[in-house]
């Protein structure tokens, strides 16, 4: 399970770079073609676009799995184990709602723009539409495996809280330029 979700990860990683890397090279072409040649690629714009919609989604995902995204945990952290347990439960099943809905709206809507095609590329909207379904199936099946983790007892009191401190990390970089200030 381990090996598999490290192989997700890093397609996920190689995917996201690729869209980056392609939406940069077609917006600033464009940019190009407009300013020197009085034209562009019509259909720059479009995938641009769409690229950029994916590239938020799934990075939505690997925020998810890294637990990076914003939250408060100022009462979670001063909780016993136990009822940090429970709070952790609760939480989980309420994403997991949220995320039956977000999986219910896009299914919906991907299903009513099946047959609906972009203006510029052709490409069917379905395609944009469907991040919606690839990121609460992938966020579901996080949710799972930490809860199962967490039934079965193989999460750390650390790993009890959902977020990672950014207040640590600023204190970690202040001493890193603190360091570099007294070495130059």
């Amino acid at each position: 399970m381990e090996k598999l979700s490290k192989y997700l990860e890093t397609m996920l990683n190689i995917f996201m770079a690729f869209a980056l890397s392609l939406m940069v090279i077609l917006v600033f072409g464009n940019v190009v073609l407009r300013y020197f040649f009085n034209s562009g690629i019509t259909w720059s714009e479009e995938i641009s676009r769409y690229l950029f919609v994916w590239l938020t989604f799934l990075g939505a995902i690997g925020a998810f799995k890294d637990k990076e995204h914003l939250g408060v945990d100022m009462l979670v952290k001063r909780l016993p184990t136990g009822l940090k347990k429970v709070a952790l439960v609760i939480s989980d099943l309420l994403m997991l709602y949220v995320l039956y809905l977000v999986l219910d709206g896009s299914w919906k809507m991907t299903l009513i723009n099946l047959h609906s095609k972009a203006p510029a590329t052709g490409l069917p909207l379905a395609a944009v539409y469907g991040t919606g379904i690839l990121v609460s199936i992938s966020m579901g099946l996080i949710l799972i495996n930490n809860l199962i983790k967490l039934l079965t007892n193989k999460l750390t009191d650390a790993e009890l809280v959902l977020i990672n401190d950014s207040e640590e990390m600023i204190d970690f970089h202040e001493k890193d330029l603190i360091k570099e200030g007294k070495q130059a």
